[in-house]
């Protein structure tokens, strides 16, 4: 249809679906498109007016030339343009040029409008009748489109308004691409596969590709976040560094600033003392020469006495000079008998006084002495730090401490006895951590630690308490249940200590890796455990305990298969007449003479009937059984609820239901016993191996003659709770089970 409407209107370069008109105001007024320079605009506008007069004198009807608005308005009514824009005085001016659409440069892209495209249809149809109206002189239906799309463009597309400009089409998307080469990593279009010059090249479906991607973005992205974790933990302990090394080289600032201080008052107390001293010395001497000074000068004087005294005698007269004489004689002698000291006291020579700076170099020495360190700090136990006989101890210093050794002392942690004192042990190594090793299994033990170097130990560390690991458990391999669903395990803590849980791990027997672990249950907080498995499956099972040290080895494994129901007979509830076989799947009556008393009543084992129970592992769905028998023998076999009554026998009560078989002089006979009650049913076949099917789905019971493949009977049970099979023995004899076997093709669920 667009082909002919494009023939219609003269030519496709001229049909407006090939234009789009897109609102200016999404470019700049700079980047808009310029369609019509002003010399072809004025150029344009005169070779229209001249077609426009050229055309209104050539109608031949005489009608007078029209003004182009009045001639553009009528157009635009005839051909139902009035909705698109209201006419108005800007449709045309003196500088707007009118040119077709012809004229127009053709850029392939258009926006569509399905109201005014249906319109276009209904305008193509009216231009031809145009000319029979007496508008032939606007031309061919081609120029009346032209006017039409140049209204368009002044009056509705150009205005002040609505801008717009013409963008070129693009051409046709190319198809999409479906496929992702893997060698050029690219993706890529089907075809180019096969002639391609991706032809030798590996691809993938783009699906496939970009889930590839996904997920390589989602590794990428977790390593970047563990790598941004770890430099934000870098960073923090390089915070913690810096804080560290900041107040350690605080402290050694302090510690000079106090040596110095204690330096400077130990010379200024010796300054002190010396010059005290030679005070001392100097006003010693200075009082002896002062002595010695004022003793010369007395005698002095005394000489010049007696010297002017002899000569006043020497002009006496002679008898006056002979008395005289005599006394100055004898004063004379007793003057000059009298030392006189005129050696010097005080020498004028100073004393080498020699200062002792042995205290203050001793002073100045412990400045650059290592101090003793400071108490370390001891890290608490990390988690699956230990092992039965040894553990891992860590320890840290908050300083800059210079460490030689670290002493690391460690004894059990006393128990309830507290005036014995645990021996104590004593370990040096230089690192900063331990492996204490010789140790018991699951046993607390306190540690502290100091560090040393040349000044000394420093204070002990704080004490913590570590634990070492748990022995590994024992499995009870006799009390393993199982069916094709799953399996009970129970085991043996293996520790005097309490644990905090327990592991069970299981590995398939037949898996080619057989050494690895394919499940794990974790988190067991006693010491049997329910496990959930795959039917018709061996498994080796271990089992672990756990404590805040870590786990322990693992146990010695245990073999399941869950093939069919597996049980053992519960010693517990066995009548003491009857006898037990070591595999747990055989009872025994002797032949020997039976006591004529029967045991005294119990809660626990049977004491009136002669049975006992199996252990059948609590877990509904089917489980599936065989007990062989003999055909002359007395017998039950059945179900019973863990609390049935010890002292009835099986089948009298609602708590059991049982077959039981009693061979009188040659004659069988058969009940199907629940509550005391019985079917009237006939067996004609004795069996030698009954097949027995209980169904907790349905609720129903159903035992089965094995060697014909025949349904003996089904009881319709209300289980309520889980039963356990019960087997009795009215006379000596046997009964052999045979369980964890897969279910016979006969055995339906009636």
């Amino acid at each position: 249809m667009e082909e002919e409407s494009g023939e219609e209107l003269g030519s496709d370069r001229s049909s407006p679906k090939d234009f789009h008109f897109y609102h200016m105001d999404l470019y700049d007024s700079e980047d808009r498109l310029q369609l019509f320079p002003e010399e072809s605009t004025r150029m344009r506008k005169e070779e229209v007016e001249a077609e426009m007069a050229r055309q209104s004198t050539g109608t031949g009807d005489g009608k007078p030339q029209r003004h182009l608005r009045e001639e553009v308005e009528e157009l635009v009514h005839l051909y139902g343009l009035e909705d698109d824009h209201e006419l108005g005085d800007e449709f045309v001016d003196e500088n707007m040029p009118i040119m077709g659409v012809s004229e127009y440069p053709i850029y392939g892209m258009k926006r569509r409008d399905p109201a005014r495209e249906q319109r276009d249809w209904r305008l193509r149809g009216e231009a031809a009748e145009a000319e029979d109206l007496g508008f032939g002189g606007w031309g061919s239906a081609g120029q009346c489109q032209d006017l039409r799309e140049v209204y368009r463009y002044t009056h509705g597309r150009a205005s002040e308004e609505y801008e717009c400009y013409v963008i070129p089409e693009e051409e046709d998307e190319e198809e999409a691409a479906d496929v992702f080469c893997v060698t050029c990593k690219t993706p890529i279009r089907a075809f180019q596969k096969v002639f391609d010059e991706h032809k030798e090249h590996e691809v993938i479906p783009l699906n496939e590709a970009l889930e590839s991607a996904k997920d390589e973005i989602h590794k990428n992205m977790y390593k970047l976040e563990k790598q941004i974790i770890d430099m934000e933990n870098f960073a923090n302990h390089l915070e913690e560094v810096f804080i560290t090394v900041e107040e350690n080289f605080g402290k050694q600032e302090q510690n000079f600033e106090s040596h110095y201080n204690e330096i400077l008052e130990t010379l200024a107390q010796k300054y002190e003392e010396k010059i005290q001293a030679l005070g001392e010395k100097k006003k010693e001497k200075l009082e002896a020469l002062y002595g010695q000074l004022v003793s010369c000068g007395e005698n002095l004087d005394t000489c010049k006495e007696l010297m002017e005294t002899i000569e006043e005698m020497c002009h006496e007269e002679k008898v006056d000079f002979i008395k005289d004489a005599v006394a100055m004689a004898d004063r004379l002698g007793k003057f000059l008998k009298t030392k006189t000291d005129v050696e010097i006291s005080a020498q004028p020579d100073f004393e080498d006084q020699t200062l002792d700076f042995s205290d203050v170099e001793q002073l100045m020495g412990s400045i650059n002495t290592i101090p003793a360190p400071s108490a370390p700090v001891i890290n608490p136990q990390a988690p699956n730090s230990a092992t039965g006989s040894s553990v891992r101890v860590c320890w840290s210093l908050y300083s800059d401490d210079t460490v030689e050794s670290y002493q690391l002392s460690y004894r059990p942690v006393q128990d309830s006895s507290p005036g014995k004192d645990q021996a104590e042990f004593t370990v040096t190594i230089k690192e900063t951590y331990c492996s204490v090793t010789d140790l018991v299994p699951n046993t607390q033990y306190e540690f502290w630690v100091t560090a040393h170097n040349r000044a000394g130990p420093s204070p002990p560390s704080e004490r913590a308490v570590y634990v070492t690991a748990p022995s590994p458990p024992i499995i009870k391999t006799k009390e393993i249940r199982s069916c094709e669903e799953a399996v009970l395990i129970c085991w043996e803590s293996g520790n005097l200590n309490p644990v905090d849980s327990y592991t069970v791990e299981l590995t398939q027997a037949e898996s080619p890796e057989a050494s690895g672990v394919t499940e794990s249950v974790v988190g067991i907080p006693t010491c049997e455990s329910l496990v959930q498995l795959q039917p018709g499956q061996s498994y080796i099972i271990y089992v672990r305990a756990l404590n805040m040290g870590g786990p322990s080895v693992r146990s010695k494994p245990a073999t399941v298969h869950t093939i069919g129901s597996y049980f053992r007979l519960n010693k517990d509830t066995c009548h003491p007449w009857l006898t037990i076989s070591q595999d747990g799947l055989t009872i025994l009556r002797s032949e020997r003479s039976t006591p004529t008393r029967e045991p005294p009543p119990s809660d626990t084992h049977f004491t009136r009937c002669v049975a006992v129970m199996g252990n059948l592992i609590p877990v509904q769905g089917h489980h599936y059984w065989e007990v062989e028998v003999n055909e002359h023998l007395d017998y039950t076999v059945g179900v019973a609820f863990e609390d049935v009554p010890k002292q009835e026998d099986l089948g009298a009560n609602c708590l059991s239901w049982c077959m039981r078989h009693t061979f009188t002089s040659s004659r069988h006979k058969y009940e199907f016993l629940h509550n005391g009650t019985t079917p009237d049913i006939r067996i004609t076949v004795p069996p030698k191996k009954i097949g027995i099917l209980l169904d907790y789905e349905n609720s129903k019971l159903s035992f089965f003659n094995v060697d014909l493949s025949q349904h003996l009977y089904t009881f319709s049970c209300q289980l309520h709770k889980f039963v356990h099979p019960c087997f009795s023995l009215e006379k000596p004899g046997c009964l052999k089970i045979h369980n964890g076997i897969s279910m016979p093709k006969h055995v339906t669920f009636y």
